[in-house]
């Protein structure tokens, strides 16, 4: 699986972009089958000032299922990070769970001809 982190003040985001790939991996380590790419962006939203501005993005790239994007916002980079994967593993999970419990209906059979 390959993991892109991304961001637009990287002198910021720096030591966070191990983690993030680390953590993507972990989270994701029962998922890779279904997903060959993860892009995770990290923005401060409002600079230096503080406050809940920390904001990840997560967005997988799923094979057949599309791509599911998250959003997280906290006041430091670890919550935002984490809280984001969680979301989109449960996102995804949910969405394997539904195709996997709803199967291909059975052909209908044809009524027997009356001869």
């Amino acid at each position: 699986m390959q993991v892109l982190v991304e961001s637009r003040s990287a002198e910021a985001t720096a030591p966070w972009r191990e983690l993030a790939v680390r953590r993507a991996q972990f989270v994701l380590r029962r998922l890779v089958g279904q997903v060959p790419m993860t892009r995770v962006h990290l923005a401060d939203v409002n600079g230096p000032r503080g406050g809940i501005d920390k904001e990840c993005q997560v967005a997988l790239h799923t094979d057949g299922h599309g791509t599911i994007v998250i959003h997280a916002r906290a006041s430091n980079w670890r919550s935002a990070l984490d809280s984001a994967l969680a979301r989109a593993v449960r996102t995804l999970q949910a969405l394997l769970g539904r195709r996997r419990a709803h199967p291909r209906s059975t052909p209908r059979r044809q009524p027997e001809q009356l001869a």
